[in-house]
Order: C-alpha cells, then sequence, then structure tokens
C-alpha cells in the first residue's frame, strides 16, 4: 500500500462496500456490470480490489483476483473521469499488480487501453464482442435444462474448469446462487452438457457464463435462460473466434456493440474453447 501527504494519491485495499462506488463507476462507461456481482467477486479473493484516494476520496480503482497459484485476472481499471491524466491509473496499477505476483494475469481490455496493456507485457488471445438485444422469452423450455442444484456444485465447478483457465469453485458457489441469479444446467443421462447464468443488470439481463458442449445444447440453454425475459434487452459477451457463438447471438436477434480483446502476459492452461458461448464477465473473465 502507499502512503501520501494532503492532496496526494494514497492506494489501499477496497470494501465491498467501497465496490458499490467502482461498479457505478463501470456503469457510467458503459460497462453495465450485474446488480449483485460484487459479493461473488469478494468471494473469490476479498484481497484482490484496490482503491486509490486523493483526501479520502475515491480516484481510481482496478481488481487484480487471484484464481490459483498460476492464474489472476485484472479488471475494473478506472479513472474518475474529472482526474484522468494525473498518473493515478498507472500508480493504482502497479501496486495492485503486484498482488499477482508470478501468475500470468489475464484480462479484457476496452479498445483505448489495449496499446498500454501491450506496453505492459499482455499479448492478444482473441476479441469478445458484446452483443445485445430484446428477446422474446417465449421459447418451449427443454426437459433437459434444470436448475444447477440438481447438477450438484462439484460437476458444475468440474464442467467449469474445463472451460476457464482455473478452478473457481468459490467464485462459482456465490455466482451461482446468489439474489436474482438463475442458473441453469443441461443435464443428459446424469452428464453435464452445457450451464449458463442470467443475473440483472441495469435496466437489462446479462448471461454469463454461458458453457456448452454443442450449439444445440448451447441454444437450449440460452432459450431457458431468456424464457422469462418479457422483452428485456438481453447481453452476452460473446468471443468472436467461437463462430457457433455468434451466430447463436445473431439468431437470437442479438446486436454487436463493442469490442474487448482478451490478453495474457503469458501462458495459460489448455481449455475447452469451443465451449466458450459466453464469456462469465469482463471485470473477472
Amino acid at each position: 500500500m502507499t502512503d501520501s501527504a494532503p492532496g496526494r494519491l494514497t492506494i489501499s485495499r477496497a470494501t465491498l462496500d467501497d465496490w458499490q462506488v467502482v461498479s457505478g463507476w463501470a456503469a457510467d462507461e458503459g460497462w453495465n456490470p450485474g446488480l449483485r456481482d460484487g459479493p461473488s467477486f469478494f468471494a473469490q479473493d476479498p484481497d484482490g480490489f484496490f482503491l486509490g484516494r486523493i483526501d479520502g476520496e475515491p480516484v481510481s480503482a482496478i481488481s487484480v483476483v487471484n484464481y490459483s497459484e498460476v492464474y489472476a485476472f485484472l479488471g475494473f481499471y478506472l479513472v474518475r473521469p474529472d482526474l484522468r491524466g494525473h498518473g493515478h491509473g498507472i500508480a493504482t496499477w502497479r501496486t495492485a499488480l503486484a498482488h499477482a505476483g508470478r501468475r500470468t494475469v489475464g484480462l479484457d481490455g476496452v479498445v483505448a487501453q489495449q496499446d498500454n496493456y501491450r506496453r505492459s507485457g499482455f499479448e492478444l488471445a482473441h476479441r469478445t464482442i458484446r452483443y445485445v438485444g430484446s428477446v422474446p422469452g417465449d421459447a418451449t423450455r427443454s426437459a433437459r435444462i434444470l436448475p444447477v442444484e440438481a447438477a450438484g456444485l462439484r460437476a458444475i465447478t468440474a464442467y467449469d474448469a474445463a472451460s476457464y483457465p482455473a478452478d473457481r469453485p468459490r467464485f462459482l458457489e456465490s455466482w451461482l446462487t446468489a439474489p436474482g441469479h438463475r442458473a441453469l444446467a443441461r443435464i443428459v443421462d446424469g452428464r453435464v452438457t452445457g450451464y449458463g447464468v442470467l443475473r440483472p443488470a441495469q435496466g437489462a439481463l446479462r448471461i454469463g457464463p454461458l458453457f456448452a458442449d454443442t450449439r444445440a445444447d448451447a441454444e437450449e440453454l440460452f432459450d431457458a435462460l431468456t424464457a422469462d425475459a418479457g422483452g428485456a434487452p438481453v447481453i452476452i459477451d460473446v468471443p468472436e473466434t467461437q463462430p457457433h457463438a455468434v451466430a447463436l447471438a445473431e439468431t437470437r436477434g442479438m446486436k454487436p456493440t463493442f469490442p474487448t480483446a482478451r490478453m495474457y502476459t503469458g501462458p495459460v492452461r489448455e481449455l475447452a474453447e469451443e465451449r466458450v458461448f459466453g464469456v462469465t464477465t469482463l471485470e473477472l473473465g
């Protein structure tokens, strides 16, 4: 942590209450985080959230969440608009990034920051495209789609681990059961062939993750998750390198909005990229 004189930047770890302010900043930037994301984010790594303050007032933020001994994810890199250009962001960045140690760090970078990330050692893996659309929500729900409780946390965690660069049971235990989150699995002969989560955001519903063996599996999950959407806007962040995921979003009438870049500082373990029809969040990967 850093200490400074009055009028100077002080960087320290943030609390969950602090993070409500940062989530508001993220919403102002158009990222539209879920309304109840914070507790699940902090459940994974409560020491991974940082705030820069001047005279006690928050001015900058970043999260560097450790998932394992070899992998971390960076998000929420923000500086209050009226105080940009003074070095507060990079100072907060350097303090927070030390939390990852020697781990490979991932992020989903906005276009304006991608050159800065490259200079910090991040390399492009693929682009992610945010799709938004009003979904009718009147599809017939397949009998193979059940609440995730029918599969059990262990089975969902194992399925998730094959589709993500780290095991994340603490995060999932909170994410799957958070208030307002709708978590469904596709189960065939006792085996999980996909799962997804729908959660409320500001004026919209967000899907993430959406992991599935095939496009048909993903479509059944998508339709079940949005069955009660009632025409509300739905948001999903789709890897551009997954053509079946792009096709699913487009056939549901969704339109691309803005891109981000998934970038890493080093190698990540092999994962079933073809299963990723929607990333979990842009903030925690």
